[in-house]
């Protein structure tokens, strides 16, 4: 690794103060730290984010699930809570990378790094969630702008994220086998404003499947959304998988998603 200072801050105000003035804030480290140890990052200065109490926790409020940025995905999984009013949610939790990813990763970490192919930023785009930073709230609609990139700004953290408790969700994942991340995954919502529909693991940041949610939105059957021809002109490529897979999986990860949530 490069030589770096570390910081341990213990409230959140003092990690963005030290994150606002260039250090790297590190939350789990399942991305940060192998990027560090193949010499591919170079932060000078981390901050872990780990000893902020105030960043953890998952609480019901109204009609939302509140869960903080440095909640682990083991803890999320395991939530009672989570489990009786997004069962999808925990379930996506549980089956995120191995035991040892999911005993220190966490959510926070996950919906900030963005990974084309992570599970965590489908659960919040179908879902509609809201993502509370140290500074304002940004709708799940607006916080994923591209590979590897949000819409946070230097120096702002996310503190908790805000998931609206919807009818009925289901998530579905076909792995990639080595590494365990979504070659492609499809999280369906009915959720207050009608079907909502996220694909991660199919090109180079998450996105909503318009087509499939305007058909599932008219009838939201298996067989509606088999009849949308899904798009391959703007999928990923590489050596797992072509554009033209990808879209046939959408198109059948959303159609068992379905079934699951009419079974």
């Amino acid at each position: 690794m490069y030589a770096f200072t570390y910081e341990a801050p213990t409230s959140t105000a003092a990690a963005a103060a030290q994150a606002a003035a260039g250090a790297r804030p590190i939350a789990g480290g399942q991305s940060l730290l192998p990027s560090l140890r193949l010499r591919l990052a170079d932060p000078g200065q981390l901050v872990d984010l780990g000893r902020i109490p105030e960043l953890a926790g998952i609480r019901k409020e109204g009609e939302h699930m509140v869960i903080g940025a440095m909640t682990r995905h083991q803890q999320v999984a395991d939530s009672a809570e989570v489990r009786a009013a997004i069962p999808a949610l925990a379930d996506l939790a549980d089956h995120i990378g191995d035991r040892q990813v999911r005993a220190r990763g966490t959510l926070g970490g996950s919906l900030a790094n963005n990974d084309p192919a992570a599970c965590y930023p489908s659960a919040a785009l179908a879902l509609g969630a809201t993502i509370v930073t140290n500074q304002r709230e940004i709708a799940a609609d607006d916080f994923f702008v591209g590979m590897y990139t949000t819409a946070l700004q230097e120096g702002e953290l996310i503190t908790a994220v805000r998931f609206p408790i919807p009818r009925k969700a289901s998530y579905q994942k076909f792995r990639q086998g080595a590494s365990r991340f979504a070659l492609v995954g499809v999280f369906v919502a009915q959720t207050a404003s009608g079907v909502r529909v996220a694909v991660t693991g199919a090109a180079s940041s998450v996105f909503r499947q318009s087509a499939l949610e305007a058909a599932l939105n008219q009838s939201f059957t298996a067989a509606s959304a088999a009849a949308v021809k899904v798009d391959a002109a703007d999928l990923g490529s590489d050596i797992h998988a072509s554009p033209v897979y990808r879209a046939q999986l959408i198109s059948v990860l959303t159609q068992r998603a379905v079934a699951q949530m009419l079974g």
